[in-house]
């Protein structure tokens, strides 16, 4: 039994053992390492088509996993070959299948055989797919020398010159590492401290009026000037405008009064010509109010 937790017995020496499995005399892979002296290791094979059994002609799918003997029987170039044996389900029997990295695909080697599921391109006027062995017409001389020429005049011509501009370009900008980078850290610095100064003013103006530190403030250049100045103007025209349209209105209004409050006025005047100041005042003053409440009734008749 292999040891899937934390207890290891008192005679463990992890020295003589190494791990539990050592000490159990158990694969870390457990049963599937079985055959692994003989180079096989179990593992769960998937079918990736359909094939039919060898042995009891029977149909199996694509899709039925199996356990099967993985081993390595070579390689294509760099890429091991591996073959999968299984044994079918269904009689018994054993059938095997290989990769084929030349080709990228399964291929049944024995024990079965696949159902022909695949379009062939070759019989339908099309060209292989895996193409792997090319062999071309002859090549025209001619045509290979005016492509080679043209080649070689394109490089002299536009690619060439091009590298030393860009290499020239590139040694220009890179002769001196320390100059520039003198000159970038001087014009930072500058931008710095113009950038506080800045800061520090806008800074003032909104502790000055109460503004909010988040509140952005427009750089006063010549395009800010120019616009709050035509906002400005256009304010005051429409200002000049209102208070002409108002005047207007109280004048209308002033007009539109009748004559009794006009007349009562000139009323009070005489007769306070003939009396005392303070008897004639209070006259003329029950005589405006009896004329301003007359003229009332008069513009605003009860409905």
């Amino acid at each position: 039994m292999q040891g899937f937790n934390k207890y290891y017995p008192p005679d463990f020496d992890p020295d003589k053992h190494g791990s539990l499995n050592s000490y159990r005399g158990k694969h870390a892979l457990g049963d599937r390492a079985r055959k692994l002296d003989q180079g096989i290791l179990i593992t769960r094979f998937e079918l990736p088509f359909n094939i039919w059994c060898g042995h009891c002609d029977a149909h199996v799918g694509m899709g039925v996993r199996y356990n099967a003997e993985k081993r390595k029987i070579g390689n294509y170039y760099s890429t091991p070959i591996y073959a999968f044996r299984c044994k079918c389900h269904l009689c018994g029997g054993w059938f095997e299948l290989q990769t084929d990295p030349k080709n990228t695909r399964y291929v049944v080697t024995e024990g079965a055989r696949q159902k022909d599921e695949d379009w062939d391109p070759e019989e339908n006027g099309g060209f292989a797919v895996h193409d792997t062995d090319k062999v071309g017409a002859p090549v025209d001389p001619l045509a290979a020398l005016e492509k080679s020429t043209d080649a070689q005049n394109h490089m002299t011509k536009v690619q060439l010159p091009r590298l030393e501009e860009l290499q020239s370009f590139s040694e220009q900008r890179s002769a001196d590492p320390y100059a520039l980078s003198v000159r970038v850290r001087k014009r930072f610095r500058e931008q710095k401290k113009v950038d506080k100064q800045l800061q520090a003013e806008d800074d003032a103006l909104k502790g000055r009026y109460g503004l909010p530190e988040t509140l952005s403030l427009v750089r006063d250049d010549e395009e800010s000037k120019k616009a709050a100045k035509e906002e400005w103007e256009r304010a005051k025209h429409q200002e000049e405008l209102s208070a002409k349209a108002k005047r207007r209105r109280i004048g209308a209004a002033v007009g539109s009064l009748p004559a009794s409050v006009s007349s009562g006025s000139r009323i009070a005047k005489r007769q306070g010509s003939s009396s005392t100041p303070a008897v004639s005042s209070l006259r003329a003053r029950i005589l405006e109010n009896t004329a301003r409440h007359s003229g009332s009734s008069t513009l605003k008749p009860r409905r």
